[in-house]
Order: C-alpha cells, then sequence, then structure tokens
C-alpha cells in the first residue's frame, strides 16, 4: 500500500466479502456501484425464494453475469452462495464444492430479511455441517438468537454462548465466517479463539458499525436508514471493532453487508433492515482507519485477509483514492424506485480516481 503525504492511497483491489444486491429489476442499478471499487464479493442468497441449491445459485450467476455484461465489465467476480435450512440434503455439499460455490450461509430462522426460511435449529443440520467440515467449505453465519425473551442488543453475545460455541465443539475443523460482527463479545472471541488451522474462523466487518453506534439510529428523530441487523450497538463495542479491524490481525476481514430496500420500504411504519453502503463503501473503510491514524492497515483488510481465508489468490490490480471530499446524493436509481445511501447529502472525505 502507497501512503502519498496522506492525500492520496494506492493499494490493491479490494473484495466485499459480505453483499447483498438482490435481483430483478434492481440487479444491475445495485451492482453498478460494487464492480466500481471491487474485484468479487460474497452475494448472500436470501433472495426470495432462497438460493438453496447448486442449480439455482448457477441461474442467479448466469443472471448478474448479464448484468454485468450491461455494464460492460469484466473484472468483476461473484461469488455464489447456498441457503441452509433444516431441510438441506448433505449431498448438496459436495455439488457446490465442485460447482465452485464458496460458503452455505445459516441463518437462524426469522433473524433478519428473507431468513424466514433459515435454520430453526442447527440440530437439524447435523449431516450437513459434517459433509461441510469433510468438503472444507465455509459455513458463513448471521450470529443472532432469536428468542424473543432476549433483548435485541444482547442477541449476537447470546448467540456466541448458545449456538456458536457448541457448535465448534462439535464440528472442531469447519471452517466459519462470522458476519457482520457487532459487540466487543464477538471481536474478543473471534480474535481469542484458539484453533488448530488459522483458517477455521474469520469475521467480517461492515462501515456502519466501524463508524456509527446505536445513537447514530435516534439522532434528531428516528433515521431508518441506519437501521440495519445486527443493530448498531454502544459505542465500547464500536471501539472494539475498530480497534480488531485495524490491527492487522488476519482473521477480520472487509465484508459490507451493504443491503438495498427501497426508499419508501425503509421509510415505513415497520421499515426493513440494512444499510446501502455501496454507493462509497471503500471510502467509508478509508475515514474508519484513518480515524485510528492506520491507514497502513488497510490494504490488508480490505484486499489480503479475505482472499486468504477463502484460499483464492490476492488480486493484482491496483486501485488509488484521493483524499477529495465527495458528496453522497440524496437518492440513486433502484429500478423504477429509489434508494437512499448511507450518509445521504452529506461528505465523505475520501474518493474513487
Amino acid at each position: 500500500m502507497s501512503l502519498n503525504s496522506l492525500a492520496s492511497i494506492s493499494m490493491v483491489k479490494p473484495d466485499d466479502w459480505h453483499l447483498h444486491i438482490r435481483d430483478g429489476v434492481v440487479l444491475k442499478d445495485v451492482l453498478s456501484h460494487t464492480v466500481k471499487q471491487f474485484a468479487r464479493a460474497v452475494i448472500m442468497p436470501n433472495l426470495q425464494p432462497p438460493i438453496t441449491t447448486v442449480a439455482l445459485a448457477q441461474a442467479y450467476r448466469e443472471r448478474i453475469e448479464l448484468q454485468l455484461q450491461q455494464l460492460a465489465t469484466n473484472q468483476f467476480t461473484p461469488l455464489m452462495t447456498l441457503y441452509l435450512t433444516d431441510n438441506t440434503a448433505a449431498t448438496e455439499v459436495q455439488k457446490a464444492k465442485d460447482a465452485g460455490i464458496v460458503g452455505i450461509k445459516l441463518y437462524p430462522a426469522g433473524a433478519t430479511t428473507n431468513s424466514d426460511s433459515g435454520v430453526s435449529n442447527l440440530k437439524h443440520c447435523s449431516a450437513v455441517l459434517e459433509a461441510m467440515q469433510k468438503a472444507n467449505l465455509p459455513l458463513l453465519i448471521h450470529g443472532e438468537t432469536t428468542d424473543p425473551s432476549i433483548d435485541v442488543f444482547d442477541r449476537e453475545a447470546v448467540f456466541i454462548d448458545r449456538v456458536l460455541e457448541p457448535l465448534r465443539r462439535d464440528f472442531p475443523e469447519l471452517r466459519i465466517v462470522f458476519e457482520h460482527i457487532t459487540t466487543l463479545q464477538a471481536a474478543q472471541y473471534v480474535r481469542d479463539a484458539h484453533t488448530a488451522n488459522k483458517n477455521i474462523l474469520g469475521a467480517t466487518i461492515t462501515p456502519q458499525h466501524l463508524l456509527m453506534n446505536r445513537n447514530a439510529i435516534f439522532s434528531g428523530g428516528i433515521r431508518p436508514h441506519h437501521y440495519c441487523l445486527p443493530v448498531l450497538k454502544r459505542e465500547e463495542h464500536r471501539l472494539a471493532l475498530l480497534e480488531v479491524a485495524t490491527s492487522g490481525n488476519a482473521r477480520f476481514f472487509l465484508g459490507t453487508d451493504s443491503a438495498p430496500h427501497p426508499k419508501g420500504l425503509k421509510e415505513n411504519a415497520c421499515g426493513c433492515a440494512g444499510c446501502f453502503s455501496a454507493f462509497n463503501a471503500l471510502g467509508l473503510y478509508v475515514e474508519a482507519f484513518e480515524s485510528l491514524g492506520r491507514l497502513d492497515r488497510l490494504e490488508a483488510f480490505a484486499s489480503f485477509y479475505g482472499a486468504d481465508f477463502y484460499g483464492l489468490p490476492r488480486n493484482t490490480e491496483i486501485i488509488r483514492l484521493q483524499k477529495q471530499a465527495q458528496l453522497v446524493p440524496t437518492e440513486l436509481p433502484l429500478g423504477d424506485t429509489t434508494i437512499v445511501p448511507l450518509r445521504a447529502g452529506e461528505s465523505i472525505a475520501w474518493s474513487l480516481t
């Protein structure tokens, strides 16, 4: 990584290891922002209906590739995943591995957007998890308990004790990505976990959880475009995430969890969860790392550690960012409607050149 008097940054083009791009008429508009900044992205499977089989994943990839052709780019690779259910067949695991599927996603049923078909109890998935362990195929986890008696701000910490720790004990060689971690407990758990293989456990961290605490949801009134799941937490948790993200620990890597929802479904009596950070996600990460004076560690977090965890080659293309303020539009096109990006109407200090 090259720093030029903090006025510009040159770095290997990064990857996004957790991304929602949806489907249909919005797909091209959503993709257009990501392909400018990232070489690859792990594509989430929580469509309606969900991507539960290799055949569905291959068809989805073809639809993505068609839109990439419309965007006139061949420099972006979608990395496909499957959606784990109580009824997923263990035989689908090796098929997925052979087809280049990079992981299988665990959504606890009811935890987030389009998760109703998710897993009700991991005991139903023992054969699949054993097959994944054998095939060296990662489990990508939305780590929250859905027990209604648990406070929404405690769901991740409780999940670690009730689900993640027993899971790792029962399947010690299962590779796991603890996605979009949001708490001090999760940061410490991943940082301190004892594993025989350094690529057994990893975690992604979003820009919103590095830059905002839960006050951002209520600043001057309800801010629906700051509402995501897992929800933003207290300042102590944000600081813990910022520390591990910028620490140089290879278990932590970039995953935006950028999640597009039409403006009308966010600004709603029962608004959808998700922050759309794809417009200038990389600039947001630069801002976070710069806040601790650790820009020299951004390239590894954004461009190296995720690729190493997934066993993929590191990118070689170089991109450049300038410290030049960019005004974030108040709205962006989204099919036949619009979407409000993270930091809409505000400035981001760094811009991709």
